[in-house]
């Protein structure tokens, strides 16, 4: 293992906070968007250079290790910049037209572009900090993207930013126990404070922890992760956020956000299950991982909003994530990391042709729409193709990470969460069509 000192990744993180800065001051809606861009490019570029250097080096800090990323955090970061600078070239045109519809005005749209940037800061601050520094990060997105949720000013948005907090705020309270738990069990072991917060040392001397005191923590971060992951059931935020926040945010919310929260879970069970043994997170994992498929499956066949339909949608996909890492293996692995992308990318792709259809038929419900495919050929063909994707119809990549993790599934042993698994699938992609 190799170990680099970076400013990388600092410069990483500057890019979405001067770039925030700089569209708020900015005098028109127009220039806020092309900072935005500009300032999200950066962004993508700058993380693809940090997983240049993990690639080279395997590990990379600054600031005395107070940052850090490795292969897991590159590819969060990957997907944050890459998904956020789509957003952001997507939110110029869907502010534009919000302003036509009397929506927004300049000065929401500046705040809104400010407010893009300072989520993403804090979502890639989930990636490349050290331990505690990951739960002050999770609770940052809370409270920057529930900001974004209210912009409209609508009451519906403005109850469900309020759900969305409260739900949030006490779930991520359950992460903070669980960190302090695996805090006080390293710190026993390492006899060393400060090496108690940093991810290699954990992970190196894990199997020395307290197996008790490891279960009793990955409890309180499943349940506190889980609620920001929005794996049932503390999903009962997500329909709500995901369909009232602007359809850009609801991108970055469902395909960005919630695997963030995963990559929390990821983190603490990898450090778990080298002192409680892999049996102990797996079987967590798995019972969460079909709840969650299995709850979304009921909504997602009776729904008749389709941005509701695309937030159950999502409890589904991030239960898939959890099955996979809860089947393990390494299919099992590479199936959740890869689904965890193409969830990212199809997903948001999803939510742009929603965007653009609900300012174009003034309606959410499925059934009211028409004509989408000749009035909106571009918008229509995305989305027909997007349902296919994120239903995992073949040759789309998602059909090969769902299969991938059934493989892993039965190949593991798991032979009645593996069958669940294929027949939840089956209903869902019933639902949709």
């Amino acid at each position: 293992m190799i170990l680099m000192e970076s400013q990388v990744i600092a410069y990483l993180l500057l890019a979405p906070v001067v770039t925030g800065i700089l569209c708020y001051a900015a005098r028109t809606q127009r220039q806020a968007g092309a900072i935005s861009l500009l300032g999200s490019a950066a962004t993508l570029l700058l993380g693809l250079w940090l997983v240049s250097d993990v690639y080279k080096y395997d590990i990379v800090v600054t600031w005395e290790n107070a940052l850090f990323a490795d292969a897991l955090s590159a590819f969060i970061v990957l997907i944050v910049s890459f998904v956020g600078f789509v957003a952001s070239l997507y939110s110029i045109s869907y502010m534009d037209r919000e302003i036509e519809h009397g929506i927004m005005d300049t000065k929401k749209v500046r705040i809104y572009h400010a407010l893009f940037h300072a989520f993403m800061f804090t979502m890639l601050l989930v990636g490349v900090t050290n331990n505690l520094g990951l739960w002050i990060a999770v609770e940052l997105t809370t409270l920057v993207s529930a900001l974004l949720m209210i912009l409209t000013s609508r009451k519906s948005s403005v109850e469900a930013a309020w759900k969305y907090i409260i739900i949030c705020t006490v779930g991520i309270t359950f992460a903070l126990f669980g960190t302090i738990l695996t805090y006080y069990a390293a710190v026993s072991t390492l006899k060393d404070e400060s090496l108690a917060l940093s991810w290699v040392s954990l992970i190196a001397t894990a199997d020395g922890f307290d197996p008790t005191l490891m279960k009793l923590a990955f409890i309180f971060i499943l349940i506190g992760y889980g609620t920001k992951a929005g794996l049932a059931p503390m999903h009962t935020w997500l329909p709500d956020a995901h369909s009232e926040a602007p359809s850009p945010v609801s991108a970055l919310l469902s395909g960005v956000l919630l695997n963030c929260a995963m990559y929390a879970i990821i983190r603490f069970q990898a450090i778990t299950a080298r002192s409680t043994g892999q049996e102990f997170t797996s079987s967590l994992l798995i019972g969460f991982g079909l709840l969650s498929i299995g709850i979304a499956v009921p909504f997602i066949l009776l729904q008749e909003d389709y941005k509701r339909l695309l937030a159950y949608s999502s409890v589904e996909h991030m239960g898939i994530i959890a099955l996979g890492i809860g089947f393990g293996g390494v299919f099992g692995i590479f199936g959740a990391m890869l689904h965890m992308f193409n969830h990212a990318v199809t997903k948001s792709m999803m939510f742009f042709g929603a965007g653009n259809i609900l300012q174009q038929q003034k309606t959410r419900e499925i059934f009211n729409l028409s004509g989408i495919v000749k009035s909106m050929p571009a918008t229509g063909a995305m989305f027909v193709i997007g349902t296919l994707a994120i239903t995992g119809s073949p040759p789309f990549s998602i059909f090969i990470s769902e299969f991938t993790i059934l493989v892993s599934g039965f190949s593991q042993g798991h032979i009645i969460a593996s069958v669940l698994f294929l027949l939840f699938i089956i209903m869902i992609f019933a639902g949709f069509f």
